[in-house]
């Protein structure tokens, strides 16, 4: 397992442009709603899932997006989803709930999950996510996401992520 030191190690070697946020725990979207006001760009939740033929899917979605679990399959290729255990998303990426990220895929063997990176934030200017904790957010762009990733040897996919109206 990598660590925070190696992602900030990667985004130094890269020259990608962040900014980082210390703030106190946070565990849900509805948590970090009061911190988001002050940290600009596109605030951002994680799914951790599993396909009913066994693969792990991690998509990092819009923070307000009530994502569609039954279409998801069909958007992305796979076949019907659920939530993962706890214990995968350990022993997969290194970190546990209410610390997901797209960035723990520096952890995760190239093949083992694969990420999803709905289309709009992809193309975000500004992204925020985690640093493999739950106490800091770290801002910058989807295209630099896209980049730790291939970097880290996986194939993201960019994906019009289907939601559900309220």
């Amino acid at each position: 397992m990598r660590g925070e030191a190696g992602l900030l190690a990667d985004l130094a070697s890269l020259a990608i442009p962040h900014s980082l946020h210390e703030h106190p725990a946070v565990f849900t979207v509805a948590e970090s709603r009061a911190l988001d006001r002050d940290i600009p760009g596109e605030h951002t939740k994680n799914l951790f899932l599993k396909d009913t033929a066994g693969a792990f899917w991690l998509a990092t979605v819009p923070a307000e997006a009530r994502v569609d679990l039954k279409a998801l399959p069909q958007a992305i290729g796979c076949k019907r989803v659920s939530f993962a255990k706890a214990e995968d998303m350990q022993r997969l990426l290194g970190i546990a709930p209410g610390s997901v990220t797209p960035l723990a895929m520096i952890n995760a063997e190239p093949g083992s999950v694969t990420a999803v990176l709905d289309a709009r934030l992809a193309e975000a200017e500004r992204i925020n996510v985690h640093p493999l904790r739950n106490t800091a957010t770290v801002g910058l762009a989807g295209a630099d996401v896209l980049r730790l990733l291939r970097r880290w040897g996986h194939a993201p996919l960019v994906a019009e992520v289907p939601t559900v109206q309220a």
